[in-house]
């Protein structure tokens, strides 16, 4: 199947996109293996959800339901996984849901779900950075490391890691796959030690009621209010099922990992089998890691206890008197919130030059030299992150996170399904069971978690994808590589 060369839906085939990859200036090594993938998956997943998201959002929106919720996420995740697992081991190439996207609804679509990437992963890496240097705070028995600059605060402590781990990744994907391993591993042991340590100050009245009642939110009126209470006029509050299913958008930040996956097809090793492994099996882990610590969480206190923004997994242990545990779940946080970091950062440079090579962005930001590694879209990125981490608070940034990854879920599920109507003769290594079925939930299921998260929210993401059409028709339009084959043909 040829592209379609012409229009805002022009498309860039399967065959086009393998091709690229060729491309000595722009060209990716292959050093990655389904463990290697497998580790990255659950080095992103492990971290931001249990040590930030779990306590804060156990006593303030669900209370010990907060582990239901998470199922709730898991399962959205689950489906559009298997939808991503398809895509991916059908077209290995850097890029994730944008090349994806390019292939099956066009570039206008692709441009769209890159802008939406870009929003999700420069985003997601800035809140996680942020959440490092407030447990840097604690390793070192100090204050959260931010300096006072007139009415500027610089979050120091923010800017460190970001540097730092811009330099690894520049350095090579074998590198920072190996950093990966190391803490993914010390980290996976620290949550195994919260799961055992705290299973022996659970009490089962600590779990009563589940699902607390529902209460008056001060929180959810007027922009603040989710899209959900908005339009069927529920009203704001927290707690009972409207709060098991708030939290469930919100802890859905927890899992933002397998998409990263992803974007490291083109420098996978045999994609059609490590691709889907990687990307299914990091999922199973966090999953079974994530029910667990919350129910040990919600069992060692009450979740009033909780309540509050500085609450995290630690505040359990030390309300328990067990301070030699909360000194190594800080550590173990600081260690596991590093990779977390680095690996939003290294699908934030696969995308941004997946689509520098189709000329969408700047075409010299794709250039790899001899380290076969983006080095100048890595610094970019650094740059870009650290600018948002050191001087702009948290607020709602978990929540744009959020929204920017449903809809890029929505977009590949869907086209799962265009995908297999127009290119039923492609070589899959995986295939969605059940379809339509499995991509229609899947479908659903992101559109349902979009509907509760704010109108604020909402309104964000709305002026970002408006701005991202200007950006396309004044320069990425004019500038596309299919934009130049098309006049190319055009003078021929």
């Amino acid at each position: 199947m040829s592209e379609r060369r012409t229009g805002l839906f022009r498309t860039k085939s399967i065959e086009q996109s393998v091709q690229d990859t060729d491309e000595p200036d722009t060209k990716l090594k292959k050093n990655l293996g389904a463990w290697d993938l497998t580790v990255f998956g659950v080095a992103v997943a492990v971290g931001a959800g249990i040590f930030t998201l779990t306590a804060r959002t156990a006593g303030n929106v669900a209370g010990p339901s907060v582990s239901l919720a998470f199922v709730f996420a898991a399962i959205t995740c689950g489906l559009a996984a298997l939808c991503y697992a398809e895509f991916a081991s059908t077209v290995p190439v850097a890029g994730s849901a944008y090349t994806f996207s390019f292939a099956t609804f066009g570039e206008f679509v692709a441009w769209i779900i890159g802008w939406d990437l870009v929003l999700e992963f420069a985003l997601a890496s800035a809140v996680v950075a942020k959440g490092w240097s407030l447990y840097l705070g604690e390793v070192l028995g100090t204050a959260a490391p931010v300096l006072s600059v007139g009415s500027v605060s610089i979050d120091w402590g923010a800017l460190l890691i970001v540097v730092v781990l811009t330099v690894v990744l520049a350095t090579g994907i074998k590198l920072s796959s190996r950093v990966s391993l190391v803490i993914t591993a010390i980290k996976v042991a620290v949550v195994l030690l919260v799961v055992i340590v705290g299973a022996f100050y659970i009490k089962a009245s600590n779990y009563s009621p589940y699902v607390p009642p529902s209460e008056p939110s001060d929180t959810g009126s007027g922009l603040t209010q989710s899209l959900f209470s908005a339009v069927t006029g529920a009203g704001g509050s927290t707690f009972g099922w409207y709060g098991v299913l708030a939290a469930a958008s919100l802890v859905f930040f927890a899992f933002i990992g397998f998409d990263v996956v992803a974007t490291t097809a083109e420098e996978t090793k045999d994609p059609q089998r490590a691709l889907p492994r990687g990307i299914i099996g990091s999922l199973i882990i966090v999953t079974v890691l994530y029910v667990a610590v919350t129910l040990v969480l919600t069992g060692m206190v009450k979740y009033t206890d909780l309540a509050g923004e500085d609450s995290t997994l630690a505040t359990a242990f030390e309300l328990n008197g067990i301070t030699w545990a909360k000194n190594i779940i800080s550590f173990g946080a600081l260690a596991g919130l590093t990779t977390v970091v680095m690996v939003l950062m290294l699908g934030q440079t696969r995308v941004l030059f997946a689509m520098s090579r189709d000329g969408l962005a700047p075409r010299g930001l794709a250039r790899t030299g001899s380290r076969g590694t983006p080095v100048r879209i890595t610094v970019l990125v650094g740059v870009v992150v650290a600018v948002i981490a050191t001087f702009f608070p948290i607020g709602t940034l978990e929540e744009m996170v959020n929204i920017g990854t449903l809809f890029a879920f929505v977009l590949v599920s869907i086209g799962v399904l265009v995908l297999r109507r127009t290119r039923p003769d492609l070589q899959r290594g995986f295939t969605v069971p059940l379809v339509p079925v499995v991509p229609i939930l899947s479908v659903i299921a992101c559109l349902w978690l979009m509907l509760n998260l704010s109108v604020e929210t909402w309104i964000r993401f709305v002026v970002w994808m408006a701005l991202g059409v200007v950006v396309y028709f004044t320069y990425s339009r004019r500038h596309s590589v299919l934009n130049d084959t098309a006049r190319s043909s055009d003078v021929a």
